[in-house]
């Protein structure tokens, strides 16, 4: 092999090797440096309002008022109160709310409710599907994918389908007449990890 030949060689392998360092350098940074952090996308915040989406016929913030005993549940989204950012660009902020007779509730539940009132993600644990059903005898959220109830009552708990988990539940609180955010979901929202 000529000495030019042994050059060129080596430099490739150099700049082969020099890829592959800044490839494993990229990949050992937290993924929090490349996540999206726009206002529109993160997660719900302590002190957020519920909003209906920006797509609704009539898009608004959510008062313990427009939430009535033991009807369907509403599909709303946390907002931002100082800058009025309503968090719909990620599906996995979809919030279901609902207000059932405080004494049917557990003390798990209680404890997350303001006034009977409460919310839960709108993800079905299993496989990740919007949970849009509601069973008006049982007072179950229905996912119309495999057909999982969770019990609102009960910390939505599973109590039919493949679910292998409730669905997260978000503790709320009421404040000067309005219904907040009170901090971060109960669990990881969203369908079963892939194993």
């Amino acid at each position: 092999m000529s000495a030019d030949a042994a050059d060129n060689c080596c430099a490739g392998r150099r700049r082969l090797l020099e890829g592959l360092a800044g490839i494993a350098v990229c990949a050992s940074l937290p993924l929090a440096v490349s996540a999206d952090t726009s206002p529109a996308k993160l997660p719900p915040q302590a002190g957020d309002l519920l909003a209906t989406p920006s797509w609704d016929d009539n898009p608004r913030v959510i008062t313990p008022a427009d939430v009535k005993l033991k009807a369907a549940p509403l599909m709303v989204f946390p907002q931002d109160a100082a800058s009025g950012v309503t968090r719909e660009k990620s599906r996995l902020n979809q919030i279901l709310l609902v207000r059932l007779d405080p004494k049917t509730l557990d003390a798990a539940t209680t404890a997350l409710a303001a006034d009977g009132i409460v919310a839960y993600a709108g993800t079905c644990t299993h496989t990740g599907c919007g949970v849009t059903e509601w069973n008006d005898k049982t007072l179950h959220f229905v996912c119309p994918c495999h057909l999982s109830e969770f019990d609102p009552a009960t910390a939505a708990t599973r109590v039919a389908g493949p679910a292998p988990r409730p669905l997260p539940a978000l503790p709320l609180k009421l404040e000067n007449g309005q219904l907040l955010v009170a901090g971060a979901f109960t669990a990881r929202v969203g369908g079963a990890k892939p194993a």
